[in-house]
């Protein structure tokens, strides 16, 4: 792997933006950090740090960073899905726009789903053992039900690779308009739900709140963020004041017994956030841009990025393995944040990350996505092929985050948008849907490429 990621970095064009890598590996690693250090395991079950100590939430307005993931996939997706229009056949007819569709499509969620897929079916073949044999209490019940949650954030990005063509078209006409819109409609959302009282309306800022993050990625593709201090500032100040006398809580991820939320559904609040993060990374970009020059720190970008999505999908997995070791030996839990419970941290997040690395050696290879056949261009029907598959895989993995796979011989459900879900309906959803997709993307006579980050 070393030759090949030397050969990467080496083959880099000029043009290429390298910071956009970094963010998105950093976000990434912030996020599996911020699971190992939040997680407060004792035998008795898994509780969260942050609420045991209601002092360490501030931390939260740093150490939240999925805005900024999301922000960086609305520049890739811009730079992605324009590449393949350049290559669409002529003339620019509907089967050519459909097939643009499911060529990006295809490319966009291959990153995603193969790696996604081969975790579900691992776990799923793990946790129907398990219950065969009459296990799935104490710790490992847990595991089985929580291992899953981190797939709500690849539900939510399907659905921004699926409204992209759309969106992008409307930041291409509108610029900054079109992200007022989607915050606008933020804003009645939350209206609605906090001084009207409707109920459920709620669950639409799952869609306006990240696909705003989303539209910011347009506008940094264009070049159109140009006072990143104003912006940074605009959105702290809006965070803190909604904070101090709105609704909405400190903590910018969600806390066990709270009645609101910032995170599900996302809030104002996030929106917010998310501006003063964006603005923020881009106050650093030239700084960091001149580190990314020195060789060695670019070939550990990219070796990074190669396997980021595996280490994000397992880091929970290595997480319980390190707890459930720990168990086993008979070596103590500290009571969380007690003094010998923070003695304690370096060496289990130095253990957990051991693990995970062995995990991604192991699956790293799945992350590579499949080149696609040329076929014949213009496959009639690809499109609207490409979007059902893309609903699919979103309700699927969407379901499969909160139902998990605890209760799987039990016929355990969650509800989704108001519908019980169980695992095995949640899998079938998602393979289905990805098989769908890779059927439209195939002979569409558009070459996808490297994908773009």
């Amino acid at each position: 792997m070393g030759s090949s990621v030397r050969e990467l970095a080496g083959a880099t064009p000029a043009t290429r933006d390298r910071y956009v890598d970094l963010l998105r590996v950093a976000s990434l690693g912030a996020v599996v950090l911020g699971h190992w250090l939040m997680a407060a395991v004792t035998p008795d079950g898994v509780g969260n740090l942050l609420a045991l100590v209601p002092a360490l939430q501030p931390l939260t307005w740093l150490l939240q960073v999925m805005p900024v993931f999301f922000f960086v996939g609305g520049f890739s997706h811009a730079l992605s899905y324009r590449s393949l229009l350049r290559k669409r056949p002529e003339p620019a007819s509907g089967a050519a726009a459909d097939s643009v569709y499911s060529a990006f499509l295809r490319a966009r969620l291959q990153r995603l789903l193969r790696p996604t897929m081969v975790f579900v079916l691992v776990w799923g073949a793990a946790a129907l053992l398990v219950q065969l044999l009459g296990g799935g209490g104490g710790l490992t019940g847990v595991t089985l039900r929580m291992v899953t949650q981190p797939l709500w954030f690849i539900g939510i990005y399907l659905a921004m690779v699926a409204f992209t063509p759309p969106l992008l078209k409307l930041h291409e006409r509108y610029g900054w308009g079109a992200f007022a819109g989607l915050a606008g409609a933020a804003v009645a959302v939350d209206v609605l739900r906090f001084a009207a009282g409707v109920p459920y309306v709620e669950f639409l800022n799952f869609a306006f709140v990240w696909l705003a993050v989303h539209q910011l990625g347009f506008l940094r593709a264009d070049g159109r963020i140009r006072r990143p201090a104003l912006l940074a500032g605009a959105g702290l100040v809006t965070a803190g004041a909604l904070v101090a006398f709105g609704p909405y809580p400190l903590s910018m991820v969600g806390m066990p017994g709270e009645k609101v939320s910032n995170m599900a559904p996302p809030t104002l609040a996030l929106l917010a956030h998310g501006l003063w993060l964006v603005g923020a990374v881009e106050l650093l970009r030239a700084p960091a841009a001149r580190l990314l020059e020195r060789p060695r720190v670019w070939r550990t970008v990219v070796a990074a990025n190669g396997v980021a999505m595996t280490a994000f999908l397992w880091h929970l997995t290595a997480m319980f393995g390190v707890y459930g070791a720990m168990l086993a030996l008979d070596v103590e839990l500290p009571a969380p944040a007690s003094a010998a419970w923070w003695a304690q941290v370096p060496l289990r997040i130095a253990f957990a990350a051991a693990l995970t690395a062995g995990l991604v050696a192991a699956f790293r290879a799945f992350e590579r996505p499949a080149s696609a056949p040329r076929g014949a261009a213009g496959a009639t029907g690809a499109g609207p092929l490409a979007a059902l598959g893309a609903t699919l895989c979103l309700l699927g993995v969407l379901g499969l985050s909160m139902v998990g796979f605890g209760g799987l011989l039990d016929g355990r459900t969650a509800l989704l948008i108001a519908i019980p879900v169980s695992a095995p309906a949640a899998v079938a959803m998602t393979l289905g849907g990805w098989l769908l997709v890779e059927r439209a993307g195939r002979g569409t006579g558009v070459r996808a490429g490297r994908p773009a980050r």
